[in-house]
Parts: C-alpha cells; structure tokens; sequence
C-alpha cells in the first residue's frame, strides 16, 4: 500500500503549522491574547466569554480553569506577584529594616510590570477607560497593601503604635509604587521602570526608617531632673 505523503516529502499527515504553535502556547497565554485582541477590536463590554474561547480555539470550561470572571483575564499575572510578595515577606521576619523589605516587595511588583511592558501599557489604557476594570484594580491594590500590613505589624508588634505605623506605612509603599509606576505607564514604558518607582520608594524609606542614632543615659532615680539635662546638653 502506497504513503501519503505531504509536500514536505514525509509519510504521514501533518497538521498546519499554525495548529503546533498554538499546541505549545499554554492555554493561560491563548486565552489572554485573544481576549486583548478582541477587546481592542470591538470593546471590552462588547467582548464575552464565548468570543475569548472561540478566539482562542479552545472550550469554554478551560477558560474558568484559568480565570474565574472576564476581568481576571486582565490581571492574569496578579495571583503570582501576590504569592511571590507574601513569601518574600515571610522571610524577612528577622529584617532589620522592615520599611526596607516592604519596599523590596513593592518593586517585585515593579518588575512584573516591566517583564513584559506591551502587555502592561495595554492594559493600563484598557483599565483607564473601563470603569468593572478600575473597580478591580482597586480590589488588587487593596490585597497587596494588606499583604504588606500584615508583614509590619508583626514586625512592630512590641511598640505601642505598632498597627497604626504598620498600616500607614503599607498605604506608603502602595502609593509610591503607584505613582512612580503610573507615570511611567503613561510615558508608554519609555525609560526604565525601576527609576521612577525607586525614587518615591525611597522617599517612603527615608521618612518611615528610624535612621537616627539611640542615645540611652543612665542615672539614679534620685538624681535632680537639672543635672540630667546638663549632662545631656555637654554631650
């Protein structure tokens, strides 16, 4: 019995070659391509579900594997940069300068941002513009900046104003790193990410840090409150 064979000259049928290379995109990545591409075609509103699958020639269950809601499909890299943060978090329970590690943390944020600055520029015009999208974003700054409270209050657990300087200092970070990383979003990720976001993060540093030298004087309680302050001031 003769082989069919393809042009190429070899026994059997082969599939399109557009048909292997979408065998080896990962289902994750199809589903997010497609659905940016149709939301640039046609609108975020106007684009379901059904599109996105049907797009990315997969089912629709595989897209709920994936992605619970059409606005995760969005932030589909969010859940990875919140692991990475909380861990990196974890294992600075002994820091010396909590502030520091928090705005450590805040710059992996950065860093997803900048591995793939198309993608982010994209999508910050799409949530500008899309107000379920805003809402959402909203919702994932809130995790991250409750992720870094909860790092910094068990780092200041002992002082009496523990929780109010943790959670501050959590909106701190979260707002430096915005504005730095805003601004050079709308720059269209012209320039190199890191210097805006490191200048207002070390502005939170500098402000937050106790970067002061501790005095401590020992004397008797008995001794007059006068010559305490004498000895202070010939210090």
């Amino acid at each position: 019995m003769n082989e069919q064979r393809d042009g190429s000259g070899q026994g059997g049928a082969r599939a399109p070659e557009a048909a292997d290379d979408k065998e080896k995109t990962p289902i994750r990545e199809l589903l997010v391509s497609a659905a940016f591409e149709l939301f640039t075609e046609h609108g975020y509103d106007s684009t379901t579900i059904d599109d996105i699958v049907r797009r990315a020639g997969v089912g629709r269950r595989s897209f709920f594997r994936y992605f619970p809601t059409k606005e995760e499909v969005v932030f589909p890299d969010h859940e990875r940069a919140l692991a990475d943060m909380v861990r990196y978090l974890d294992e600075g329970d002994q820091e010396p300068d909590p502030v520091g590690r928090a705005c450590g943390a805040a710059r992996m944020v950065m860093r997803m941002y900048a591995e793939n600055s198309e993608f982010s520029v994209k999508r910050y015009a799409l949530t500008r513009k899309v107000a379920a999208l805003k809402t959402h974003e909203t919702s994932v700054v809130r995790r991250y900046e409750r992720a870094l409270a909860a790092y910094l209050k068990r780092q200041f657990a002992l002082l009496p104003d523990g929780d109010m300087r943790a959670y501050t200092i959590a909106a701190s970070v979260v707002a430096a790193h915005n504005f730095g990383l805003r601004a050079w979003l709308r720059s269209g990720a012209r320039g190199d990410a890191a210097v805006a976001v490191d200048q207002a993060l070390e502005l939170v540093h500098r402000t937050w840090s106790d970067t002061g030298e501790t005095l401590v004087l020992i004397a008797k309680r008995s001794t007059p409150r006068w010559q305490i302050i004498q000895r202070l001031e010939g210090l």
